[in-house]
């Protein structure tokens, strides 16, 4: 099994999948944040799921993974803020307004139940 470092813990190739499935499951017009998409997948946290995305994101919609405070990825402001206005995700300032844009629980339960039912 492929496995790398990040903050101290092992990731594997089936946190990486799941990492990138769930991000590309956030639609248009939606955001969560890094801990959203760990609390989402049951394993890892916020530095974990960054260090997939930092590695392994460019390949999915990644300016719609931001800080918990609506900050989006360091050195990727200007793209992820343009792309974010374009989607139509609300912004004050320089930052997501989290209360209305980030993805709910509802919206993305049905993911959760596909991603992990063959592991069922």
């Amino acid at each position: 099994m492929d496995s790398s470092r990040a903050s101290g813990r092992i990731v594997d190739e089936e946190f990486i999948e799941l990492v990138l499935s769930a991000v590309e499951a956030i639609p248009a017009g939606r955001v969560a944040s890094y801990g959203d998409i760990a609390e989402l997948i049951g394993r890892g946290g916020p530095r974990q799921v960054g260090w997939v995305m930092s590695h392994h994101g460019a390949a999915v919609p990644w300016w719609r993974v931001v800080r918990a405070d609506g900050r989006p990825a360091d050195g990727h402001e200007t793209r992820a803020l343009r792309e974010l206005l374009a989607e139509g995700v609300p912004l004050r300032g320089e930052r997501v307004r989290m209360a209305e844009a980030r993805m709910s629980e509802d919206q993305l339960g049905p993911w959760r139940d596909a991603a992990f039912a063959p592991l069922a």
